[in-house]
């Protein structure tokens, strides 16, 4: 499905991401064919070409560059990029301009336990028109999207809805990203955890909602009362 997709929109000049599962020859063919760009990771349902990368950087020495230290979610997170045009001639993958490897270390504050994921990647991008720093970006604004589907994926079953007409698809997913940025703007918890919470108390869904006395901050009483 993903080049029907494709066909239907305009990509000329945009750059398109995409994970192991649609890092294809054909896909990227296209991109390339329609004037964008192509940044995919390659996992082991392209074995050859994931090898031949991960291969490639088994030693590498300091990265090309490497995001600062940052904190979200109670862990300390930092992202490095190593990225090579070495092999880009004998390389079994179309319009190949680099590949590179991504290394993400997160740290636990409450644990201190770390944990480090790698992550191969090629892209027809040249050094000349993205630099590392960029394919990195492009890389964690891809899994920041994924992040948010599997939130609605995981809270709601999202690929399951059974609505297909009319404006219904529209009209539900947009109810439930309206619920999940109301959760994560009023509550500490995780959005699963605050739904659990909301389930067993339904008054807190209209708390949220300022639609009840209790959650309605309280006027100021007026002279006449003060007096």
């Amino acid at each position: 499905m993903a080049l029907p997709l494709l066909e239907s929109l305009d990509i000329a000049g945009k750059t398109i991401t995409a994970d192991a599962l649609l890092t294809q020859r054909k896909i990227a063919e296209h991109v390339v064919a329609h004037g964008a760009h192509y940044v995919f990771i390659a996992k082991d349902n392209q074995p050859t070409l994931a090898a031949d990368i991960r291969r490639h950087f088994a030693a590498r020495g300091a990265p090309d560059f490497r995001e600062p230290l940052s904190l979200a979610h109670g862990r300390l997170e930092s992202r490095a990029i190593w990225a090579s045009t070495a092999r880009n001639d004998d390389l079994d993958f179309p319009h190949v301009g680099q590949v590179f490897v991504i290394e993400r270390q997160c740290i636990d504050k409450t644990t201190a336990k770390t944990s480090i994921e790698v992550a191969y990647g090629v892209t027809d991008h040249s050094p000349e028109s993205t630099s590392p720093a960029r394919l990195l970006a492009c890389n964690r604004d891809h899994w920041g999207i994924e992040v948010h589907h599997d939130i609605l994926d995981w809270n709601w079953d999202e690929e399951r809805c059974r609505l297909r007409t009319g404006h219904g698809p529209e009209n539900i997913t947009r109810l439930r990203r309206f619920a999940v940025g109301l959760i994560k703007a009023n509550s500490d918890d995780s959005v699963a955890a605050t739904i659990a919470k909301l389930a067993r108390r339904v008054r807190r869904v209209f708390d949220s909602f300022l639609m009840t006395d209790k959650a309605k901050p309280r006027a100021s009483r007026s002279a006449a009362e003060v007096g």
